[in-house]
C-alpha cells in the first residue's frame, strides 16, 4: 500500500491534517503565571516576617541579658538589705539600669516575693523602658528567726486544723 491508499483508507478520500503542535493555551499560561506571582509574594512576606523576627530577637536579647544578669545578681545576694537598696548597672551602647526591688514575706516560712522594677536610658533609646519581674525566693538567710518561728507555728496549727477536719 501506497500513502495515496492511506489516505484513501483513513480519511475516506481525505488528506488528514498536519498534527497541532503540543503547546499550553493562553488561559493556561495565565493560570501558571498567577500561581507563580503569587507564590513568590507568599515567598516574600515569609522573608520579610523572618528579618523582623531576627531584628525583634537581638533587640530583647540585648534587653534581656541585663534582666538575666540584674536576676542573677539578686538570686545569688546572701543579704536583703542589699536587695531591697537597688542600683544602677552600665549596659553596652552607653545604656544605664536602674533597678530597685521590693522584697515581701510570702506565708511560707524563708519564702519572699521579689519584685524588681528596672528603668533603662541612654544608648539608642527614645526615652525611658521600663519593666517589671516577680520572683518567688526560698531565703532562709533574709528570714527574721522570731517570725521564722511564728510562720512555722502558725503553719502547723493550720495544718493540725486541717487533718482533724479531715478525720472527721
Amino acid at each position: 500500500m501506497n500513502s495515496a491508499d492511506n489516505l484513501a483508507v483513513v480519511g475516506r478520500g481525505l488528506p488528514t491534517p498536519p498534527r497541532a503542535l503540543h503547546a499550553f493555551t493562553l488561559v493556561e499560561v495565565l493560570v501558571g503565571l498567577a500561581i507563580l506571582a503569587i507564590a513568590a509574594i507568599v515567598l516574600g512576606a515569609a522573608y520579610a516576617n523572618t528579618l523582623g523576627a531576627h531584628a525583634a530577637i537581638a533587640q530583647r536579647a540585648s534587653g534581656g541579658s541585663a534582666m538575666d544578669f540584674l536576676r542573677d545578681t539578686v538570686l545569688n545576694e546572701p543579704e536583703r538589705e542589699k536587695v531591697e537598696k537597688g542600683g544602677d548597672m552600665s549596659l553596652p551602647d552607653d545604656r544605664r539600669l536602674h533597678w530597685e526591688a521590693k522584697v515581701e514575706e510570702a506565708a511560707v516560712p524563708d519564702l519572699f516575693k521579689v519584685t524588681l522594677t528596672t528603668r533603662t536610658s541612654g544608648g539608642t533609646l527614645k526615652g525611658e523602658e521600663e519593666a517589671t519581674e516577680t520572683l518567688m525566693v526560698l531565703r532562709p538567710t533574709w528570714s527574721d528567726p522570731q517570725r521564722r518561728e511564728q510562720l512555722r507555728s502558725d503553719w502547723r496549727a493550720a495544718h493540725e486544723k486541717a487533718k482533724e477536719a479531715a478525720a472527721r
